[in-house]
């Protein structure tokens, strides 16, 4: 009896679904678009059908109107491809199925182990299908199925195609072989760290060639060791323009992720996955879709033969290492500084033809006396061959930092390191390291000096620096928002090698990665490939000591949803900077922050897609001497009490919930604030109340917040205001009177404020105003007062905006009206996954 009740039960749930489908049916007879995607989901019904057919074999004995339902789809599939009027012949099969699951109450359904488990295969089918009816739901029909949506308008995340490239020739040829190649394949380009299998990836998405037969479906995915796979999908959906799902597992979003590739995937489509480690087979293999003319592209230093076919990236001959040397070397731009010819062979060939170890050592060598070449040759010449091991090649580029502690810049490498705080293949905010090093180098807090480090850091190719947005004024006001960092993995850890090389009780930075199942503290112990360490070694050390704090003055923690408690044992007591970096939707504060009485500076970063809500908020609220914060998707719930911060920045967050609390004022918070910058926060529709109460500040930026349309009117009563900044908040509409009342205002951007109608009448009483950025702002009028600004040295605006300014220019002798270009570049926003 129990079994017969399942049966009836599985056929109304089936009964229910297959209904559903068949009203899209009748829809979609309406839309060519629409019927290429239900055909490909009628076609996923043929799996539910054979496995109906394997239980009916089962059935004793088996059920005639089940066979003719299997006889009857086989015959007419055909007819169902190509018919414009799908729903006539499949409501013929799909009422037979139901008629068959609807007369499995006779005694002879006998259903045995085998055939239960069976029944709860066509369940998990059903659900996916049900995934497949959520997709297609009344709600997103027409956007979805129609082509009135968004669609994909260029390839998605394919990096900046190299300018300077050799010994690719040949392995690109090969490749474009098979990803030209009709049909469905993966294709795995594999060879040790540094050979150069992203470069060439990333050339093949520019190849003519390819470009031509993908065209726009080109998607380029960085996987990376521990890979979030619902956060790239959810950036696939993004990219191409649909409502991003919160996807309840990975196996929902990659049912999800394939509806999504058959409805772009009308055209050849190509799919890069760079970065692939080991573990990662089976992930990879769930993005085998069954759609016409579909390639996968798999970067990896290792070869998964499972997956497909192979192409290996050897090392440089040795006549391209010279080329490439010679490039990043810099030789020809030299004169009499070039070294002997047979000391740069000596230096290239220890380089073993590997691309990364010939463009670093090359760069940092360039413009440096012979003697260091000797040196450097020297050095290389010891040890087994640079290849045998990733090791190997960690040492080898660790002895290249040698020449930063003789550099002029002295703490230069003690910058470099601290780059491994941040995760692998995550971009590093400039401005965050602005921060961090603004209190542990006691660098200048407007970032000059931090960027003329990072400058060197990336003329030496030690790291590499995006501009996201390139605009006239950044440089000039010292805006840094737009500027992001990305280090090499194999360089990575090269900076957690030497931060490793000290003593256990003299480190400085102490790196927790906190992921899953995985717990790893890079603490020194050797591991093939990595300097790697486990926890409890950590806890065993501090039992050691006399007092179990940890030492280090910077401390980084990477974690995710399975965060584990084990840092309650921790006391970092020493700690000056703290940095999370999370990819979890929910978070709660380590216990030991209540004793970070000498933190300075908190960077919380969180690298999933959506914000993540922080569960104890109010305990930073103990942190006495905290000066600095940067919060990256983050829902702040409310304001704390921090009497002694200084400056504040929000990237990405949601601030509804804590704008909206009237308990605390943010004058009440941060009495002494100096600076305040809000970036992108997309719910913030006014400035949070109080702000005008607080005296000290100097710097306010809001920008990027298209929702803020008012300025509050006591503005005015920031005295000490110096900087002014609200470029592209594309709802502001007026800038109050009482900002004529601000006499220490040296600089005003209001660029990209499309809708800004007019400067205030008093705009003329700002007698320190020295730097005035209005690019895109052409709606917006000048009053006849701006003739008083005699301080007023830089205008810089649109043409259209510029001939406004020429009528005063005679009252102005000193102005200059620039009219730059501006380079928009969001490319870096897709080269590294979450």
């Amino acid at each position: 009896m129990g079994e017969t009740t399942q049966c009836v039960a599985l056929g109304t749930l089936f009964q229910d679904r297959l209904k559903m489908i068949l009203e899209i049916v009748e829809k979609g007879q309406k839309s060519e678009s629409n019927k290429q995607i239900l055909r490909s989901t009628l076609k996923d019904m043929t799996p539910v059908v054979e496995e109906i057919k394997q239980y009916n074999e089962h059935l004793n004995p088996p059920r005639e109107e089940i066979n003719n339902l299997i006889k009857e789809k086989d015959a007419k599939e055909e007819f169902v491809c190509k018919s414009s009027s799908m729903n006539c012949c499949w409501e013929k099969c799909l009422s037979c199925l139901l008629y068959g699951f609807a007369h499995k109450r006779d005694d002879s359904f006998a259903i045995d182990d085998k055939q239960a488990l069976m029944a709860n295969d066509i369940k998990e089918t059903l659900c996916k299908v049900r995934e497949i009816l959520e997709l297609l739901s009344k709600e997103n029909y027409q956007q979805k199925l129609s082509g009135v949506g968004a669609p994909m308008k260029c390839p998605f995340g394919v990096p900046e195609n190299p300018e300077f490239t050799v010994g690719l020739d040949v392995p690109l040829s090969k490749l474009k072989m098979e990803v030209l190649n009709e049909g469905v394949s993966i294709i795995v380009l594999t060879g040790v760290g540094g050979m150069g299998k992203t470069t060439l990836a990333t050339k093949l998405c520019w190849d003519e060639q390819v470009k031509g037969k993908f065209g726009e479906n080109i998607l380029f995915v960085t996987f990376s060791k521990t890979p979030k796979l619902r956060i790239i999908i959810q950036r696939l959906f993004e990219h191409c323009g649909y409502p991003v799902p919160d996807f309840q597992s990975d196996e929902n979003a990659f049912n999800q992720l394939g509806l999504l590739l058959r409805q772009i995937g009308g055209s050849p489509m190509l799919l890069v996955l760079d970065d692939v480690w080991p573990g990662s087979e089976t992930l990879v293999e769930k993005f085998k879709v069954q759609i016409p003319d579909y390639k996968v592209l798999v970067t990896s230093r290792v070869a998964f033969h499972r997956l497909g076919t192979h192409c290996i990236l050897k090392p440089l001959v040795h006549e391209d290492a010279m080329t490439l040397f010679h490039h990043y070397a810099l030789l020809e731009e030299s004169s009499s500084s070039i070294p002997d010819e047979d000391l740069v062979q000596k230096v290239v060939r220890n380089c073993k033809g590997l691309p990364l170890a010939i463009k670093v050592i090359g760069r940092s060598l360039s413009h440096h006396p012979s003697e260091l070449w000797q040196k450097m040759v020297e050095e290389l010449s010891q040890g087994h061959s640079i290849l045998d091991s990733d090791m190997e090649l960690l040492t080898c580029l660790q002895r290249i930092l040698d020449l930063l502690e003789d550099n002029p810049i002295n703490i230069i490498k003690e910058c470099f390191m601290d780059l491994a705080l941040f995760p692998e293949d995550q971009r590093i905010p400039v401005t965050a390291l602005i921060d961090m090093w603004a209190e542990l180098y006691r660098l200048d807090d407007d970032g000059i000096d931090a960027m003329t480090i990072i400058n060197k850091l990336n003329s030496m190719n030690l790291v590499n620096v995006l501009v996201a947005r390139k605009n006239a004024s950044d440089t000039d006001n010292y805006y840094y928002n737009n500027h992001f960092i990305i280090l090499h993995d194999l360089l990575r850890e090269l900076a957690i090698y030497q931060n490793n090389q000290e003593p256990m009780e003299q480190r400085k930075r102490l790196i927790i990665d906190i992921n899953g199942n995985k717990r790893e503290w890079w603490l020194g112990k050797k591991q093939k490939g990595v300097m790697a360490g486990i926890f409890p070694k950590w806890l065993e050390w501090c039992v050691k000591l006399k007092s179990p704090q940890a030492p280090a003055h910077i401390l980084s923690i990477s974690t995710d949803e399975n965060c584990t408690p084990y840092l309650s044992h921790m006391q970092p007591a020493q700690t000056k900077v703290l940095i999370l970096n999370l990819q979890t939707k929910q978070y709660s504060f380590p216990e030991f922050m209540e004793e970070m009485s000498k933190l300075k500076v908190l960077i919380i970063t969180n690298y999933s897609f959506h914000p993540s809500e922080m569960n104890n908020f109010e305990l930073l609220g103990s942190i006495r001497n905290l000066e600095r914060i940067r919060l990256e998707r983050i829902s702040v719930p409310s304001f704390v009490t921090l009497k002694n911060l200084k400056k504040i920045s929000l990237y990405l967050c949601n601030l509804r919930q804590a704008l909206e609390n009237v308990k605390m004022l943010i004058s009440e918070a941060f009495p002494n604030l100096e600076e305040l910058n809000i970036d992108y926060c997309k719910d913030m529709v006014e400035l949070p109340k109080g702000l005008c109460d607080i005296t000290p500040l100097k710097k306010l930026s809001i920008t990027n917040c298209h929702k803020l349309s008012v300025l509050p009117q006591e503005i005015g009563k920031l005295e000490n205001l110096e900087l002014l900044r609200l470029s592209s908040c594309t709802g502001l509409e007026g800038i109050p009177d009482s900002i004529g009342r601000l006499p220490n205002l040296r600089l005003i951007d209001i660029s990209n404020c499309i809708n800004l109608r007019n400067l205030p009448e008093n705009f003329g009483n700002l007698s320190n105003l020295q730097n005035l950025y209005m690019t895109s702002c052409t709606k917006c009028e000048l009053p006849f007062s701006v003739a008083s600004l005699e301080n007023l040295k830089v205008v810089i605006c649109d043409e259209e905006t510029a001939a406004s300014w020429e009528a005063f220019k005679p009252m102005l002798p000193n102005l200059k009206i620039d009219v730059p270009g501006v380079d928009v570049n969001l490319n870096w926003l897709h080269t590294i996954s979450s």
